[in-house]
């Protein structure tokens, strides 16, 4: 099982930009040559397919495609490759953001 991580600025009282809006992260991934956006998600497994909508930025890893799903001011990323850590770490602090597990 994977853990699921949040990038968001909700911790830092201090700032006034708290959210990240939807059109901050279109900017930010736009600028980011080895993401693109996607309106939805598509999860297949052996018996199913399940398709989630949504905003999502999809980074290309190799033969991987991990999204980064926008939803509510936040970005979250499930951790189910290794090199998702220091992405992470990256990209919340280029957008002055936090790291919390959940």
């Amino acid at each position: 099982m994977s853990q699921r991580f949040r990038i968001t600025r909700s911790f830092q009282e201090e700032n006034p930009d708290l959210a990240i809006s939807l059109e901050e992260a279109k900017r930010y991934f736009a600028a980011k040559p080895d993401f693109a956006y996607a309106p939805s998600y598509t999860v297949k497994g052996p018996a199913s397919t399940m398709t989630i909508e949504g905003d999502f930025f999809m980074w290309s890893h190799g033969e991987a495609q991990i999204p980064f799903r926008h939803y509510m001011g936040d970005l979250y990323v499930a951790v189910t490759n290794e090199a998702v850590i220091p992405k992470m770490i990256e990209i919340a602090s280029e957008l002055r953001a936090d790291l919390t597990e959940g």
